[in-house]
């Protein structure tokens, strides 16, 4: 039997960045060897061929996702300066169907009253990763800029024995917004200066906010297309924060996020052929239920794709946005970024558009990934240093 550990363990290795030894990249090599033979033995998951075919695509995503690492200037920020922030790890703030659900916050130490707030979602593809793959990201943020830093943990697909679904973790997303207003003022954020972030699936769960913060009811999703955040403050409904604006945000930053989970369903996304399904140690299924798939349910599809529910400006008018792509991204082409950009302008929103040029996906992710040739600190700081140039834009008087 292949264990859930074995396929996290190489799955780390093939798309979590980190520093490793040559002889550490050697074991996990012959463990992947081992891992591959097992797979193609264990006729309870896949039939024969289909294993061989997934290995084949998982070779080939790895193939184009492959790009060349070599030296790159850097920005002269420093990366990491603890001495210029505080943190708080694994603040408990919701937990949803008994799952633990834990963010950081980092704290400026410059001495200010308060200052802005900055929510950052990770990516993964909702199935795989947590927190700590932004824990660069935060790092660099509260050492080179002046915001408070929320760094989240949300529930994952494959949580609670691969039962959950995708409108539950935006329920998760929109319930930490929820915390984080009510609560921010404790770590000297203020609650009325709040931009939300987030690198492709993260990036996904940062628009939804934006575009459907205020589609709120405790009615079911299937039933309504609307969300009930997974936290709430004590006395509150969905539709009394709906009714508030409760959950608003003064500026959102998109990284190569993945914005039409409709056009997913309708690929392959929900099948073996999607590695990510077998690096979470899980089988592929519905994400929305098993019982749904975007050919006969399109409607609850495009109720999770923030590029299907883009409001006029003379309806509803977004905060001020920020897309960045790579040039080289194979993932999330550039192309669909700035499609979004493009109906985001068109619609009368204010929007900005930037491409990382010669970079592929996860750029911000930490560490380095020789798969996906990304460094942390040859690839981020220039992104982030127009993050922070954006936000304080945004946030100024």
């Amino acid at each position: 039997m292949v264990l859930r550990a074995d396929l996290v363990s190489i799955a780390t290795f093939i798309i979590r960045p980190r520093h490793i030894s040559n002889q550490a990249q050697t074991s996990l090599l012959l463990r992947l060897k081992h891992l591959l033979t097992l797979l193609i033995n264990q006729i309870t998951f896949y039939k024969r061929l289909t294993v061989v075919m997934t290995f084949k695509n998982i070779l080939l995503m790895l193939a184009i996702l492959s790009m060349n690492s070599g030296s790159r200037a850097a920005s002269t920020n420093e990366i990491d300066n603890p001495s210029k922030y505080s943190v708080d790890k694994d603040i408990l703030w919701a937990s949803p169907g008994g799952h633990a659900l834990t963010m950081d916050i980092y704290t400026p130490t410059s001495g200010r009253d308060s200052y802005p707030v900055l929510i950052i979602f990770h990516g993964g593809g909702w199935l795989i990763n947590d927190k700590s793959i932004m824990d660069q990201s935060a790092k660099y943020l509260a050492t080179n800029s002046e915001f408070v830093i929320c760094n989240v943990n949300y529930r994952l697909l494959v949580d609670s024995d691969n039962t959950i679904t995708l409108n539950e973790i935006v329920n998760d997303v929109f319930g930490s917004l929820a915390w984080v207003k009510e609560h921010i003022g404790t770590y000297k954020g203020d609650s009325s200066k709040i931009a939300v972030t987030g690198d492709s699936a993260g990036g996904h769960l940062a628009a939804t906010i934006v575009n459907a913060g205020n589609r709120l009811s405790s009615m079911s999703y299937n039933e309504s297309q609307t969300f009930f955040p997974s936290y709430l403050p004590q006395g509150m409904t969905p539709e009394a924060i709906a009714a508030s604006k409760g959950l608003e945000v003064q500026a959102a930053i998109l990284s190569y996020p993945s914005l039409d989970v409709y056009r997913l369903g309708m690929g392959s996304f929900e099948s073996w052929k999607n590695p990510f399904w077998l690096f979470s140690g899980s089988l592929s299924r519905g994400i929305l239920g098993k019982d749904y798939n975007a050919e006969s349910n399109p409607e609850l599809y495009k109720g999770v794709s923030p590029n299907h529910f883009i409001p006029e400006a003379s309806t509803r008018i977004l905060p001020p946005q920020l897309i960045l792509t790579g040039s080289e991204d194979k993932l999330v082409k550039p192309v669909d970024s700035r499609a979004y950009y493009e109906k985001l302008v068109n619609a009368g929103h204010p929007a900005k558009f930037w491409v990382h040029e010669g970079r592929g996906h996860a750029f911000l992710d930490s560490g380095s990934n020789m798969m996906m040739g990304t460094s942390f600190e040859e690839d981020a700081p220039d992104a982030l240093n127009i993050m922070i140039d954006f936000l304080n834009s945004a946030f100024s008087p």
